[in-house]
């Protein structure tokens, strides 16, 4: 599906405050770019490699990632929007998980690719050139 398709300018955001424009037309392509994106990020996909292993809560990412809470917290809304994690409440803790199994098979598949053709992904000049 590469047509364009409409959609709604206006979306509430992640935690359903203020709302954030959406491009006017935005084809399937646009979005799978885009969600393959989510997963261009180290951070994001250490965060993902250490949810493989179990469920943790913010502060033990914040401890392992050795980085900020707040940056730490901005990279799961960014995976939990895009239906990569899902949270559990436990009173006052937030854990997270990886949302399904689809998304330990993303991990696994691109890491069996990503064996095959290690030298030429690190020799790749072209993506760390390209901006967004």
């Amino acid at each position: 599906m590469t047509s364009s398709r409409e959609m709604s300018s206006v979306q509430p955001d992640i935690l359903g405050a203020a709302p954030f424009r959406l491009p006017e037309t935005v084809t399937h392509r646009d979005l799978l770019a885009k969600y393959f994106r989510t997963l261009g990020n180290p951070t994001r996909l250490r965060i993902l490699e250490l949810l493989r292993e179990r469920e943790r809560p913010v502060g033990e990412l914040v401890d392992q990632l050795r980085t900020s809470q707040p940056y730490v917290s901005n990279q799961l809304a960014c995976l939990r929007w895009c239906g990569l994690v899902a949270t559990r409440r436990n009173h006052r803790t937030v854990y997270y998980r990886l949302a399904n199994a689809r998304v330990e098979q993303i991990l696994a598949l691109a890491q069996s690719l990503l064996d095959d053709n290690a030298d030429h992904v690190a020799a790749c000049c072209v993506i760390d050139s390209q901006s967004s």
